[in-house]
This record gives C-alpha cells, sequence and structure tokens, in this order.
C-alpha cells in the first residue's frame, strides 16, 4: 500500500473511530508528513517500513539539535501511526518502545537581592494604586505563592497578628506559610488606608481593583512588568520569577529543602530541587570569578 494511502486511512480511522478534532488530526499528520519527508523517495510505500525506522529519525533530529520535547511529539505521533498499521496487519512487525530524549530542564529565572529591592521600591508610595502593589510584590516575594493563589487571596486566609497566610494550593492542599515584618507591614499599610475605602471592602478578597473587583493574573503580569522597567531590570521577569526568587534566597540563607518544599506548595522533593541547581551555579560561578582575580 502506497504511503498516501496509509495516511489517508489513518486520519479516517482518527476522525471516525477516535472522534478527534481536526486541529489534533492536522497536528498528528504534520508530525506524520515531517517524520517521512526525513526519508525522501526511500519510503514510498509499507513494503518500504522498517522496524528500525523510529530510532533512525529520533537520531537524525537529537544530532540536528531539536529541542528534547520537538522530538518526543514527532516520536508520538509516529509511532501511533505505527502502531495503527500494525494493528490492520499493513506491516507485519513489532513496533519497538523507544525512550525520547530526556527534557533538559531549565534553570528558573530569578532576581539578585538588589533587583529585588529595586522592584519592590519602584511601585508609588503615595497612590492607592502604588501602596496596593508594594504589598502585593512584598507578599508574592515573601511568601513565594503562585500567582493565582496571590490574586485570591482571601481576607479570612491572614492572620496579621500571628504572622502566617493560609493557602489552598494545588489539588486543594491546604498550607500555612509565614510572613515576615516587611510584608505584613506592607499588607497592614494597604488594608488600613486604602481597602477600607475600596467599593468592594466588603469582598472576601484582599485585592481590589479601583471598583472593588478582584484583580487578574493577567493584570499582575502587566503591573511587574511596569515596574520591572521602572526599576531597570533588564531581565524578562514575570510573577512567577518572584517566586523562583523567594526559593533560592531562601535557600541560599540556609532554609531547609523540605521547609522550602512545604511553603512552595510542591508534591515532590524534585520540583523544589531545582532550585539547589541554581544556588550550586551560583556558588561555582562565584568561585571561577574568585580564580580569575
Amino acid at each position: 500500500m502506497e504511503i498516501k494511502e496509509c495516511i489517508d486511512k489513518y486520519v479516517q480511522y482518527l476522525r471516525v473511530e477516535r472522534g478527534l478534532a481536526k486541529n489534533t488530526i492536522d497536528s498528528y499528520v504534520s508530525d506524520i508528513m515531517h517524520f517521512f519527508a526525513y526519508f525522501g523517495a526511500a519510503k514510498v510505500t509499507s513494503d518500504d517500513l522498517l522496524i528500525s525506522d523510529l530510532t533512525d529519525y529520533m537520531r537524525k533530529q537529537a544530532s540536528d539539535g531539536l529541542k528534547p520535547s520537538t522530538i518526543a511529539r514527532r516520536l508520538s505521533s509516529t509511532r501511533r501511526f505505527y502502531l495503527f498499521l500494525m494493528r490492520e496487519k499493513i506491516i507485519n512487525f513489532d513496533i519497538p518502545k523507544i525512550d525520547p530524549p530526556r527534557k533538559i530542564k531549565k534553570l528558573p529565572t530569578f532576581l539578585t537581592y538588589d533587583e529585588v529591592e529595586r522592584l519592590l521600591a519602584a511601585p508609588s508610595k503615595k497612590s492607592p494604586d502604588g501602596i496596593r502593589d508594594q504589598a502585593m510584590l512584598e507578599i508574592m516575594y515573601g511568601t513565594g505563592l503562585r500567582v493565582s493563589e496571590l490574586v485570591h487571596l482571601s481576607l479570612s486566609s491572614v492572620n496579621i497578628k500571628k504572622g502566617y497566610i493560609t493557602v489552598i494550593g494545588k489539588g486543594d492542599k491546604e498550607r500555612i506559610i509565614p510572613v515576615g515584618d516587611y510584608a505584613l507591614n506592607a499588607l497592614n499599610k494597604y488594608l488600613s488606608e486604602i481597602r477600607i475605602h475600596n467599593p468592594g471592602r466588603r469582598s472576601p478578597y484582599i485585592f481590589l481593583n479601583r471598583y472593588g473587583k478582584p484583580l487578574s493574573r493577567q493584570f499582575f503580569f502587566l503591573r511587574i512588568k511596569k515596574y520591572a522597567l521602572k526599576a531597570g531590570i533588564e531581565k524578562n521577569i514575570s510573577p512567577h520569577t518572584l517566586r523562583h526568587s523567594f526559593a533560592t534566597h531562601m535557600l541560599n540563607n540556609g532554609a531547609e529543602l523540605r521547609a522550602v518544599q512545604e511553603m512552595l506548595g510542591h508534591s515532590k522533593i524534585a520540583t523544589t530541587e531545582i532550585y539547589t541547581h541554581v544556588t550550586t551555579s551560583r556558588i561555582l560561578s562565584a568561585y571561577d570569578t574568585y580564580l580569575k582575580k
């Protein structure tokens, strides 16, 4: 059977029997077409297909420097196509299980202590929006909250007197996070001077816009970009950068890995361990700099 016929038969299966959306099918077909473009005239009919095809294709993509995530996706799409051909008895060999290249974990971007200080000092100390924004920045950096957790923070979740907040994170897991004096003072200033006069002061949410509505993640994303520009920070940062900075600085100052894991709400310690690579990288960099002096 010609390869084109094989692909048409597979598309029919995906559309009729699997009921997949057109965009999903198009994505699969695009990956399969890329696979056959690599082999060119060597793969015209199903008789030309070999058990080694997938491995050969993966190695070629890896040598071309493609991202592991791209290789894994294309490999998965093509392997499913081969499995379909095997089930339909169009090819008569078993499809091997192939482990795609491991994804390279990128070290998270974080701010230096100086950059954090400049960012926290950027909001206006006199305008209602500035006082609110500074409280949000201080809380996020001081607790490592996710941005969704920050904008949904409720009045009942904060205990200013005892210095902690209670957060319901991913998987509806509750965690209690201590809050430092700077963040508590900034929050208290916002609550007592600004929020008390807000039209939405009866709202359960802490951080509100001037109309009394809770803020969105997108709003805070744009806000932090604005303050980074004002502070002269050239890194491409997002709200998550403050979470990364919190974790990195905690470990730099001797915090236990398990304690940081609990505060961040990570279900696996391996997720938190990425920050130990960051701190190790900084130590090695400082050591190299010292040796070059």
